[in-house]
């Protein structure tokens, strides 16, 4: 682990209470859009859930959701939010394949190292089954650094990560950039990916 990415750790398990309180509204559009691409009654995974607060949204619309976080003190925080066990997972550890229609990874593979995205993309793509949809969002840029908070960001611009998602073989990878914010509440100019695992 790097020193930007033990920085953006250690911020997470200090502000694990603070950022969870924050954090209280689901991204109820892009979930439901999200959605919508897949196939009915799936299996979601969730990447870097946080407080948990897009799981709680999907849990009560039936949808069968594995929510999980990298940060042991996030992971606690979406427990007692969600009221079952949140695994603790970082992106790395995931192996698993063909076994979610879904992967929701909200705000969280921004923090990924550039030189690490395209592995991570791959463990993705071998997780969902045929068809199967993935979605996250990074905050746009041209060079990877620190923000004023200490975390690291991997800042992409719309054409870089269309190559580091090209690399794993979507059948269809779509990007939509808004202007909005975060936690910071600096303005943030968002990339929403949203890419599909062919059928075979």
């Amino acid at each position: 682990m790097g020193e930007g990415e033990d920085q953006t750790t250690g911020f997470y398990a200090a502000n694990a209470s603070r950022y969870a309180e924050h954090c209280g509204q689901p991204s109820t559009e892009r979930l439901e859009q999200f959605l919508a691409r897949i196939r009915p009654s799936p299996e979601i995974l969730e990447l870097g859930c946080g407080n948990g607060r897009d799981s709680a949204w999907m849990l009560k619309r039936g949808v069968r959701v594995t929510p999980t976080d990298g940060t042991p003190e996030m992971a606690a925080e979406a427990t007692r939010r969600l009221g079952l066990e949140v695994a603790v997972l970082r992106f790395e550890d995931l192996d698993a394949a063909d076994a979610f229609d879904g992967v929701w990874a909200n705000a969280c593979l921004l923090h990924v190292p550039r030189t690490a995205l395209r592995g991570i993309l791959a463990r993705i793509f071998k997780a969902l089954r045929q068809g199967g949809v993935s979605y996250a969002s990074f905050k746009a840029g041209e060079a990877e650094g620190l923000d004023g908070l200490g975390r690291y960001y991997n800042y992409p611009s719309r054409d870089w990560l269309l190559q580091a998602y090209g690399t794993s073989g979507w059948a269809s990878v779509d990007i939509e950039e808004i202007a909005g914010s975060a936690y910071d509440l600096r303005p943030t100019q968002w990339l929403h990916v949203t890419a599909t695992k062919a059928w075979t």
